[in-house]
């Protein structure tokens, strides 16, 4: 008897830890197998490599076993996975769909209007609103996005309000409370003439659920609450496997594709050895190129299912929109 999807998701969770720290794995995630260059009906582990490598090349411990738990594995050659980041003309009202970005990026999508206690605002990612953490709230947002022309002031359409922070890899930060200890400890320490010191330290989460952030527009009038050639959204829906999706993006315009993988956690390159893992992702096939980050994501009834965010040569990554509404405790405008 064929396993069921919520066995399946439990399988995955069991072995993701040990599937993600093989080297040349960028993601793991639940899919169809496909047999012979063709979509089969059966459900598969599915991990994604940055290349396919033959069996003979790599050591035991490097090697995807064929089944985990009875459940057939299959890897797909999908490259490293970037955050998708790029450079088209100035709209006013500027739509879901079109170039914005932080004063100091390139570019990125304006991706919906939503709104938070009674006030609208325009959605995209972290790392196009944001600058990937290192912007402050007010920043200046631009339309279109700086490497399409846009100036400050005159393309000045929105200042950066909120923005869910990325966890990179290897990254830490100090405590106020270790650093007290520390100190006090320390302090101790030269009294008895030790020359030994505590450097306070905290290890954080490295998992990450959302590249999201929310600008509020300087004019009500300067945005349009729908998509440039989709339309007006009609509501928000889960993204269920197999389902057909479609996106408007500054760089690749209108494309559609359908949802391969549920359940993701992969490694997202940001570029300078920035590197952060997200996990309960979305992963679509080719749909998007650089600049399409921040583009809503929808289905074929024109309900928001996510938040595109990075993407390989043939990949596309989304973040699930009820995670990005959540953390930024939004909803449609």
């Amino acid at each position: 008897m064929a396993a069921n999807l919520n066995d399946i998701r439990t399988i995955l969770g069991d072995a993701r830890a040990e599937l993600m720290a093989k080297p040349n794995v960028v993601a793991t995630g639940i899919g169809y197998k496909i047999s012979q260059g063709k979509k089969t009906d059966e459900l598969a582990l599915i991990c994604s490599v940055e290349s396919k490598k033959a069996k003979q090349a790599l050591s035991a411990r490097e090697v995807i076993p064929a089944t985990i738990q009875n459940i057939p594995t299959d890897v797909y050659p999908t490259g490293v996975i970037h955050a998708l980041q790029d450079p088209t003309q100035r709209f006013r009202p500027a739509p879901g769909g079109v170039s914005i970005g932080h004063i100091n990026i390139t570019a990125g999508t304006l991706g919906c209007l939503v709104k938070k206690n009674g006030t609208v605002y325009i959605l995209s990612n972290n790392h196009v609103l944001a600058n990937s953490n290192d912007a402050e709230i007010g920043d200046p947002i631009l339309q279109p996005g700086p490497y399409d022309g846009g100036l400050y002031p005159q393309d000045h359409i929105a200042n950066l309000s909120e923005f869910i922070h990325i966890e990179f890899a290897g990254q830490g930060s100090s405590c106020p409370i270790g650093s007290l200890a520390a100190s006090v400890l320390n302090g101790l320490a030269q009294m008895s003439g030790s020359k030994t010191r505590l450097i306070p330290t905290r290890v954080q989460a490295v998992n990450n659920l959302v590249d999201c952030a929310i600008a509020k527009p300087l004019n009500a009038f300067d945005v349009k609450n729908e998509i440039l050639g989709i339309g007006a959204i009609q509501g928000v829906s889960e993204a269920s496997l197999g389902s057909e999706v479609k996106k408007s993006g500054r760089t690749t315009g209108l494309k559609t594709s359908f949802i391969q993988q549920i359940d993701v956690t992969t490694s997202v390159s940001y570029g300078s050895n920035k590197t952060a893992t997200f996990v309960d992702q979305l992963m679509a096939g080719e749909m998007s190129a650089g600049g399409d980050s921040g583009s809503a994501v929808l289905n074929n009834r024109n309900e928001i299912v996510g938040l595109l965010f990075a993407g390989s040569n043939n990949t596309t990554i989304i973040n699930r929109i009820q995670n990005v509404f959540s953390k930024l405790q939004v909803t449609l405008a």
